[in-house]
């Protein structure tokens, strides 16, 4: 359910008590519909056979379709008068302009900086299920490991494997999902371009005792030819791209590969749109999409889908 409207009043302190400075009427909550935005996924002509509900973390355990999210930070609430005693409420104001300026400048990537450690071990360790990960300082992790073991439980799921697939693993990272997945397949091969993130996938098999998987540091729009011609073509191919999803290029390299199955991990349903719709034109079907609520209370979902080859 959605506010219709919130009204924020900024208010000052003076010898007469709290004077109203003026009202403003915030922004309209954004809500985002979770099974409205995967069925109109742009450009894609292919239903899905089946959108499953989003899972979802609530409080109360509930089901949580949609999500509300209302940004009214201080500081878009500008007017303060400089007369008489103020809230304390304007140095919050000061306090969020410092932080945004600096969120805005550092986007949404911490590569290309120098890491130095100041104190304790090398690599982080974490849990996810049964299994054990060493993390370097340039490796990608979910920083919600509970919904994490959620996000790759659906991709474990919807692999459908059953002991005797191949599974390429592409942009492995330090091997979560793959790692995942070994037990219930022949072989997994995991490649992904970051070096510091191969050897901790090639350290958490050896740690978890994971013998049928292997991991190689390689860009997939040169190395998936090799790849195929080296190790044969997939059954499965799990993919877990950043938030900006495959290149053309990249997709043309997948079609060529002629996986039966996509397991395709998305941070970003936007970019899973247009990369869906080319695998759909080259003959692939869109059979179920399923959502994950990685942050409650934000817009940022993230989406597991299963394509299968026709």
């Amino acid at each position: 359910m959605c506010i219709d409207r919130q009204r924020v009043r900024a208010v000052k302190v003076t010898k007469q008590g709290p004077q109203p400075i003026r009202e403003h009427e915030g922004a309209r909550p954004r809500c985002v519909d979770v099974q409205a935005q995967l069925l109109s996924l742009a450009g894609i002509r292919q239903t899905p056979d089946r959108v499953d509900r989003s899972a979802s973390c609530c409080p109360d355990g509930r089901d949580c379709e949609k999500r509300q999210v209302s940004r009214c930070p201080v500081s878009e609430h500008a007017g303060f008068e400089a007369s008489g005693i103020e809230l304390q409420v304007a140095v919050m104001r000061d306090q969020a302009h410092r932080v945004s300026t600096q969120a805005a400048r550092m986007g949404e990537s911490t590569q290309g900086g120098e890491t130095q450690r100041l104190n304790g071990s090398k690599r982080l360790r974490e849990q996810l299920g049964d299994l054990e990960f060493l993390i370097s300082p340039e490796a990608f992790f979910q920083t919600n490991t509970e919904m994490a073991e959620v996000l790759y439980g659906a991709a474990v799921e919807l692999s459908g494997l059953r002991g005797h697939e191949r599974v390429f693993d592409l942009y492995c990272g330090i091997g979560t999902i793959g790692l995942s997945l070994a037990s219930r397949a022949r072989e997994v091969i995991g490649v992904e371009i970051a070096e510091p993130a191969v050897a901790d996938a090639i350290d958490n098999a050896r740690r978890n005792e994971i013998t049928n998987a292997s991991f190689f540091a390689g860009d997939i729009r040169l190395a998936m030819r090799e790849l195929v011609e080296q190790a044969g073509k997939p059954d499965v191919c799990v993919i877990d791209p950043p938030r900006a999803g495959l290149s053309q290029k990249v997709v043309r390299r997948i079609i060529e590969a002629a996986p039966k199955r996509i397991v395709y991990v998305s941070c970003n349903p936007t970019t899973l749109a247009p990369n869906a719709a080319q695998l759909v034109e080259a003959g692939f079907a869109l059979r179920r999409v399923r959502p994950v609520d990685m942050f409650p209370q934000t817009p940022h979902i993230e989406c597991v889908a299963l394509l299968e080859r026709t």
